[in-house]
């Protein structure tokens, strides 16, 4: 994936070294001579403090390492991307100064639930389009909507189609009055959402946005053909708790819904086994050299062989369920993830061929 693919996405829950994933990934891709940049979409520092540095912003900062190729690092802002495509496919900069001026837009931009989502997607396809990158790898954010933005440009092009919708851009006052009512409850729900009373803010968003519906549509036709490409691979990110495990496998139900097969498992934190022993004979040796030094150590080995028996029969239904994809364990490390040394660490278990 990482010599061939120009998407990645890593998907799992929170707390299983997604984005401590998403970092090897790209810095492997980089060590292979590619250009790769890594983008997260959690707000929270984890990708920053991963790679060892103080911040990321929306712009991409490159990292650098002993490598022939570039890797490069950023943190998605919701709101500059917003601002930069209404930018974009604004018919003037008069219009485009209207838009991102307006009340009610400054309040959905940010707020607005389904924002963040459709632009972690335009923001995938920008960087996509961008001729100075070979590869780049998604940190979704740890939650059950991580992979909403599958299907967030399908919703702005039903929204965009939507009665309603063509009502608020009805150009001639002899629609004033339908639009007026049908927009009341709409506008209220938003409202209270994003606060204040927005009506009449939100019908000179409406009508200012105007002529700029095909741009958004061709570009939400674009990132919905670049997240179904074969040039896009997923990868799910679990550990061997029951609870993680559960999410990845959502996440599979997902992706299989939309017929996008799982490329990769990849499990973190796995406890070690220590050869190929039995945990209960371990055990019953234990008893019969109880008090003895070596009696401990037995019992110590019987554990780590019973935890280790447990991961693995936890995963069992992930596995087949992802399958024939390849399943990598990472063990448990020394040391937190905090810089690059750490992240090659990670980076031999995955790439140990």
């Amino acid at each position: 994936m990482v010599t061939e693919r120009r998407t990645i996405v890593c998907a799992g829950s929170g707390g299983v070294g997604k984005t401590t994933t998403a970092a090897v990934l790209a810095m492997e891709a980089a060590r292979r001579g590619r250009r790769a940049v890594v983008v997260t979409i959690d707000p929270a520092k984890r990708l920053a403090d991963t790679l060892g540095i103080e911040s990321l912003s929306n712009d991409p900062k490159r990292i650098d390492g002993p490598w022939p190729g570039e890797l490069w690092a950023m943190m998605l802002d919701t709101k500059s991307t917003f601002d930069n495509l209404v930018t974009t496919y604004s018919e003037s900069p008069a219009q485009a100064e209207r838009i991102l001026a307006n009340p009610f837009y400054r309040n959905i931009s940010g707020a607005l639930s389904g924002t963040q989502e459709y632009m972690a997607g335009e923001k995938l396809y920008e960087l996509h389009q961008d001729p100075a990158y070979d590869l780049v790898v998604v940190d979704t954010p740890p939650t059950r909507n991580a992979l909403d933005f599958l299907d967030a440009s399908r919703r702005l092009t039903r929204f965009l189609d939507h009665r309603l919708y063509r009502l608020l851009m009805a150009p001639t006052r002899a629609y004033m009055k339908a639009v007026n009512v049908a927009a009341q409850a709409f506008v209220r729900t938003v409202g209270r959402v994003v606060g204040g009373e927005v009506l009449d803010d939100a019908l000179a968003f409406f009508q200012a946005f105007e002529g700029m519906e095909a741009g958004f549509r061709e570009r939400a036709a674009a990132v919905q053909t670049l997240l179904s490409s074969n040039e896009t691979a997923y990868v799910l990110v679990a550990s061997p708790r029951a609870d993680t495990v559960e999410e990845a496998a959502y996440f599979a139900r997902k992706l299989a819904s939309t017929h996008l097969p799982v490329e990769a498992l990849i499990v973190n934190r796995m406890h070690p086994r220590f050869g190929a022993g039995r945990g209960d004979a371990d055990r019953a040796r234990a008893a019969t050299l109880e008090g003895t030094p070596i009696g401990s150590l037995y019992a110590n080995l019987a554990d780590f062989r019973q935890m280790a028996d447990e991961e693995e029969a936890e995963l069992v239904g992930l596995v087949d369920a992802v399958a024939p994809a390849p399943v990598v364990r990472v063990p448990f490390l020394a040391d937190d993830v905090h810089d690059l040394g750490t992240l090659a660490e990670i980076g031999s278990h995955l790439f140990a061929a």
